[in-house]
This record gives C-alpha cells, structure tokens and sequence, in this order.
C-alpha cells in the first residue's frame, strides 16, 4: 500500500478540501478517493456511481477525479487499508 498527497483546485473556496494524504494501490485509485471520508462504503468511488456521489454527497467541496493531483509520498505501514489518512478542510 502506498501513501499519496492528494490536491486540487477546482474548488477553493469556504467548505471544500484543498489536499489528503489517502492510502491506496495505484494513483489512479488515490485519485477516487474522497477526502471527506474517513470511513465507510463510499469512500472510493468509480464510474457513474461516483457522479452521483460527487453531486450529491460532496456538495462541491472536492473536486472530480480527473481533476485532483496524486504524487506518493510515500509507503503505508503494514495493515493499513484503502482510505483517507488525513486531510485538510477550509471551513467558512
């Protein structure tokens, strides 16, 4: 398991992440990963599945995959699952 720093700038105003360090595979699976999330079933998402969740469940406070940066950091100690490690929250 590998440890990414996840970014974006879609959305950057009150209420939204701007970054997460999540624990993941491959970045392709980082990048599905919604901040918010720390656990539970819909932490990851894909496909249409995850459109709806992104507008329903994020209320715009991430943004798409196709949107969101993932560089790795680094390597998660063993035992540690897919999902959100920490992340950074804008409140307004």
């Amino acid at each position: 398991m590998k440890l990414w720093l996840l970014s974006q700038s879609k959305n950057n105003g009150y209420d939204t992440y701007d970054s997460a360090i999540v624990a993941a595979e491959t970045e392709e699976e980082a990048r599905f990963i919604y901040p918010g999330v720390h656990s539970g079933a819909w932490g990851v998402h894909s496909g249409a599945w995850w459109e709806d969740k992104w507008t329903v469940g994020t209320s715009g406070t991430w943004a798409k995959p196709e949107h969101v940066t993932a560089e790795l950091v680094g390597t998660a100690a063993p035992g540690i699952g897919t999902g959100v490690i920490c992340a950074s929250f804008n409140a307004g």
